[in-house]
């Protein structure tokens, strides 16, 4: 009699999902499944009886069997449901800035940290975390598009959930490629002597793939417009056009990053998107789904939160310490509002580029909190507050900063938020042709007016300075942009790429990383030098591929250097 588990879920050794002859795909629904804020897909967990391996020669009419699942629509949307709470989660959002030089890790030492002190072994948590919440992922698309044919439900639904499961697909090996390079890859379940026999593909043939299918399921997606509110927040056609672009941009392909950005700004075909009025309240709940989100991680006030800002914001507004906080690095890149560069000569934070207020908190920063409520927070050393700068290891900031970006007003208990997290937005486009345009020498006044001046303009400078076109050689312009692009983004888990991108991290990870102005004035002027941090090129441009998938698959060789 032939025995067999119910949709083994977890199959692959060497692709990070653990093999387990137990597990029943409601298992792994029910420890991954997410409740995101188009579908409430706990529906059917109350009735689901849990089952191990079931005999396949009868099915039972009382459980859900390999045999009786795919019958349902609804059952259908929770499987994709589930591959869309495993495309990012918050910690890797906000966690990735201690991989760059905006945020540094001074309390505890997080995976992070680790990486970024150049002490990354094949064995790091980060990396075995990286991969197979990825490969899980994939895993649960090639699950849905295994099966979703046998389905029966509307023909141009069924389409849609194809193409959204592809996004999804793609997405992760964009994650996966981007930080390890060549890696496994197939577009169909594996069995376990498959998995156990697999290699490393070549990053090339991994971004052809992502292209291919980006471009693809495209004409497959509705923009944004055509979805009910219902709806909102599902992949659309745009978020594939801005995906392709982003895997352009990381490519250094310039040609196709502005094929694909012009696709979403001369033309209203594929979406209709612009820069919203409000720096500051793009990051609000009271502003989700506006004209400048392309996509973003769906969170539900109560039911499904996060609460990263527990560790972040001020101490006096509520949080328990300070895991990590903004450099003065990133404080010194944001401009005077007449449009010249900042310097320690200058007033240090009035008067400003007001997207730094927006984005993080400062001595003397006037907070407005939850109901309205207004406060100062102090951060200098020796201004006896709890908030105050004590030195490295401590409960209270680290480097005199604290953040404000994606700070929300309808926290719950503990911090728990269901504002949605943006993975891409319109400004970003508008970075990226701007990039892409100076990178092949073509930047001009027109194009400057159409993406940095907007940007500006929005943020709320006014001076001809800092709006009009500056001229100048390419590198000098490339300064600008990647300054701009550093200010417009920062705290948003998009920094680290960008230096990895540029091969800038050898030199700005390999340098002291700085705090406000509380130190010795002896040292550095006074800035707080904080512990250094190590990159090696030859060896942190990629990841190490985990020790236990090599153990697990001998045909997986490992990244130079680990």
């Amino acid at each position: 009699m032939k025995q067999a588990c119910l949709l083994n879920a977890i199959t692959n050794n060497n692709i990070g999902l653990r093999v387990s002859s137990h597990h029943t795909f409601h298992n792994y629904l029910r420890t991954k499944l997410r409740n995101i804020k188009y579908g409430a897909v706990l529906f059917f967990f109350a009735s689901f009886t849990l089952i191990g391996c079931v005999d396949l020669d009868v099915s039972p009419t009382n459980k859900l069997t390999e045999n009786n699942y795919w019958t349902s629509e609804t059952n259908a949307k929770a499987v994709l449901s589930m591959a869309y709470s495993q495309m990012l989660n918050s910690d890797c959002f906000f966690n990735n800035e201690v991989l760059s030089d905006n945020v540094y890790n001074g309390r505890g030492a997080m995976d992070e940290k680790i990486i970024a002190s150049g002490l990354g072994t094949a064995t790091t948590g980060r990396f075995e975390n990286e991969w197979t919440s990825c490969y899980a992922g994939i895993k649960t698309c090639h699950v849905f598009l295994a099966n979703i044919d046998k389905v029966t439900m509307d023909a141009t639904l069924k389409a849609r959930m194809i193409a959204e499961a592809r996004f999804i697909r793609a997405y992760l090996y964009l994650r996966l490629t981007t930080w390890f390079g060549d890696v496994p890859f197939f577009t169909q379940d594996l069995t376990l002597s498959e998995s156990k026999s697999i290699g490393r593909t070549a990053q090339s043939d991994v971004y052809r793939f992502i292209h291919q299918e980006f471009q693809a399921i495209a004409t497959a997606l509705p923009p944004k417009e055509q979805y009910s509110t219902a709806d909102r927040g599902r992949i659309t056609r745009g978020a594939a056009i801005a995906l392709d672009a982003r895997a352009y941009l990381y490519q250094s392909d310039w040609a196709n990053v502005i094929t694909s950005c012009e696709k979403l700004m001369n033309t209203t075909d594929n979406g209709s998107y612009s820069l919203f009025p409000s720096y500051a309240g793009l990051f609000t709940e009271a502003n989700e789904y506006n004209q400048e989100v392309i996509l973003d991680l769906e969170y539900v006030p109560i039911v499904h939160t996060w609460n990263n800002m527990f560790d972040l914001v001020p101490l006096s507004v509520g949080a328990r310490d300070n895991l990590y906080a903004p450099t003065q690095e990133l404080v010194n890149d944001y401009l005077m509002l007449d449009g010249t560069k900042w310097d320690s000569t200058k007033v240090a934070y009035t008067n400003r580029d007001p997207r730094l207020q927006a984005t993080l908190v400062y001595d003397n920063y006037s907070w407005q909190g939850v109901g309205g409520a207004v406060s100062t927070i102090r951060t200098a050393a020796g201004t006896n507050t709890v908030n105050s700068y004590s030195g490295q290891g401590q409960n209270s900031t680290s480097t005199g900063y604290y953040y404000r970006k994606y700070f929300d007003v309808n926290y719950t208990g503990s911090f728990a938020s269901g504002l949605n997290l943006i993975l891409i937005r319109y400004a970003d486009i508008l970075l990226m042709y701007a990039e892409a345009k100076n990178e092949l020498g073509v930047m001009n006044s027109t194009i400057w007016d159409a993406t940095i001046k907007l940007l500006r303009t929005r943020a709320g400078f006014t001076a001809t300075a800092a709006l009009n076109y500056p001229g100048g050689s390419s590198a000098d312009l490339q300064t600008i942009i990647r300054t701009e692009r550093r200010c417009e983004l920062a705290l948003e888990g998009l920094r680290v790429f960008d230096i990895r991108r540029w091969k800038t991290a050898e030199t700005v990870l390999n340098t002291p990383p700085h705090g406000a102005k509380f130190g010795d004035a002896s040292i550095d002027n006074g800035y707080i030098r904080l512990n250094s941090r190590i990159f090696n090129k030859n060896r942190d441009y990629l990841w190490a591929i985990p020790s236990v998938e090599i153990d697990l698959d001998p045909n997986l060789s490992q990244n130079p250097g680990y």
